[in-house]
């Protein structure tokens, strides 16, 4: 399985088809939305090229292929106009690893149900990063539509061999 990973979309049209289109050409499994999806939230600027109503109707399209975990910005109406369910959380099982995949405002997971060498993908800051706690493997996918702190546009691959993070110029940051 091979999954395209992108988190705090936050209704940007241009970055949602960005992702939608790399999706596609690169004919992925699933794509994997890390949360903040349509608003862009009452701390962020509008994103470039700001199109909710756009980015449903992309969106919409791949609906059977998108693994989509609820951010901090979702809202009661987006499960309303999206037509992919948006989860809490969700675990990968990838043989040798598991994923355990929430937004990061909240970090939702239970400790009971971590294990050693379990990698957690989230989002929310912004900011790209790789941290490990407590034999667990915290991955920030950064952001693809408000990158922060001087960071690039992000976007990540995950396939059995492990994760990978890049820039929307595909200039690979850091992998795991």
């Amino acid at each position: 399985m091979r999954y395209l990973i992108a988190s705090d979309i936050h209704g940007s049209y241009q970055d949602a088809k960005f992702i939608y289109d790399k999706f596609n050409e690169q004919k992925y499994d699933y794509l994997i939305l890390l949360g903040d999806v349509l608003y862009h939230g009452p701390r962020n600027d509008l994103p470039e090229d700001y199109n909710p109503k756009a980015v449903i109707t992309l969106l919409n399209q791949i609906k059977d292929k998108i693994i989509c975990i609820k951010g901090n910005c979702e809202a009661y109406v987006d499960q309303m106009v999206l037509q992919f369910k948006i989860r809490e959380c969700h675990f990968i099982d990838l043989g040798k690893r598991t994923y355990y995949l929430c937004h990061g405002h909240k970090l939702l997971f239970n400790k009971d149900d971590c294990q050693a060498n379990q990698i957690v993908l989230y989002g929310h800051y912004h900011i790209p990063s790789l941290k490990v706690y407590d034999d667990i493997t915290y991955i920030n996918v950064g952001s693809i539509a408000l990158p922060k702190e001087n960071n690039p546009k992000t976007y990540a691959i995950l396939d059995e061999n492990g994760i990978k993070i890049y820039d929307i110029k595909d200039n690979e940051l850091f992998s795991y």
